[in-house]
């Protein structure tokens, strides 16, 4: 029995956007192959109700982006913030740019290109926390951390890629850090993440 071609395409379409396996969502677009930023900031980290391991995510996230060794240079949340707190225009426009994000859900070209050019980037990501929690399911005590990332790049806008990874690990008497289960989450997000 021969497979219809939109079959085909769509099948294809579906191994190229999820991804690899490692992680629960890796969605790539197909220009990413061409985008090779040397510059990084964490732009937004929004951590729902999870504020005080803010400074620890960020560390997180930047000494794994850093090891890489992928980019010239990545600025933490930390260091855009003193750049937010000191250069108004790159204020307004990040600003502006994650009001209309969570407005209508689609990154602003014009916007995004002036924060690159301001924060001198070529890519910057948006992480939110989904989980970070001790919980209890099935009987099992669980370390619980989820999160979700996006890179855009900054000279077009374009979303290039997305991720969504939770890990939660059982125990029995001792509780895992969950610092250290988002450093796991975090090997896993970048490793999946385009360069």
């Amino acid at each position: 029995m021969a497979i219809p071609k939109h079959c085909f395409f769509s099948l294809a379409a579906l191994f190229l956007f999820c991804g690899c396996g490692d992680i629960r969502f890796s969605q790539v677009i197909p220009e990413a192959k061409d985008f090779h930023p040397q510059s990084i900031a964490l732009l937004s980290l929004d951590m729902g109700d999870r504020e005080e391991v803010r400074e620890a995510l960020d560390q997180i996230i930047t000494s794994e982006l850093t090891d890489r060794k992928w980019f010239r240079s990545v600025l933490s949340a930390k260091t855009i913030h003193g750049l937010l707190r000191d250069n108004e225009a790159l204020r307004k426009a990040t600003s502006d740019y994650l009001a209309k994000l969570q407005a209508v859900n689609f990154p602003d070209a014009e916007l995004s290109g002036k924060i690159g050019e301001l924060a001198g980037i070529d890519a910057f990501l948006l992480v939110n926390v989904d989980y970070w929690y001790y919980t209890k399911e099935a009987d099992k005590n669980l370390a619980k951390v989820g999160l979700e990332m996006k890179m855009i790049n900054a000279k077009t806008g374009a979303l290039t890629w997305k991720a969504m990874h939770h890990l939660a690990p059982d125990y029995v008497f001792i509780k895992p850090e969950l610092n250290a289960v988002a450093v796991d989450v975090v090997k896993q997000m970048v490793g999946a993440m385009p360069h």
